[in-house]
């Protein structure tokens, strides 16, 4: 079975804490629980979280829909955005299967990136090893006014913001998430078809606006 591979890479450092990282945590259960109520997304798609503050780490590997189960996030220090950067790049080298002659691999990676700073690490690094793995799109959501379009942009073309980091509209970019990967899936089990652009994606909520 060909997997959809999806990666979650949020933002847990100091900035995050109290009302954000709540609804995050509340945005991730909400986006599992939607998504498992699809028939399409419980069979090809597949979730990793990754998280980064002072250090990144992926906290839960490529997993299935119906076995996913919430880590514990805590907001707390640094925005090493570059060690996520790299980290991604290393989980999708290590567990995404590629094509061969014979067997056809998983499909490209949809990769969700969500911050509310500035990179506090050498971030161009990793962004390097990003650039190089072979993803079908990348979404960076910059949550709040802290957060740089400009340098999302040299990471994707796709860039979203939030006015502001609070729960409804945290809650609001995980449903469009959810809304997203669902959309991936029937694309690639009906059609052999892949996300290719935000045109292919549904149109995001008012809370989410897309920078162009």
């Amino acid at each position: 079975m060909r997997r959809l591979p999806v990666y979650l890479v949020l933002d847990t450092s100091g900035s995050m804490s109290g009302e954000p990282i709540e609804a995050v945590k509340n945005g991730v259960q909400v986006l599992i629980s939607t998504l498992r109520q699809d028939p399409y997304a419980l069979e090809t798609a597949f979730l990793s979280l990754i998280t980064f503050d002072s250090d990144a780490r992926q906290l839960v590997p490529l997993t299935d829909l119906s076995s996913f189960q919430m880590p514990e996030l805590k907001a707390a220090g640094g925005t090493s955005l570059g060690a996520a950067l790299q980290t991604v790049a290393d989980s999708i080298n290590r567990e995404v299967a590629k094509s061969t002659i014979d067997v056809k691999g998983d499909w490209k990676p949809l990769v969700f990136l969500m911050t509310d700073g500035i990179p506090t690490d050498q971030w161009q690094s990793g962004l390097n090893a990003f650039k190089n793995s072979k993803i079908g799109i990348t979404v960076a959501c910059a949550a709040g006014n802290g957060a740089d379009v400009n340098l999302l942009k040299q990471i994707t073309n796709t860039v979203v913001s939030l006015d502001t980091a609070d729960a409804a509209t945290i809650k609001a970019f995980f449903k469009w998430v959810s809304a997203s990967v669902s959309t991936g899936s029937q694309k690639v089990e009906s059609g052999d078809k892949e996300v290719a652009g935000l045109n292919e994606l549904p149109p995001p909520p008012p809370e989410v606006n897309i920078v162009v």
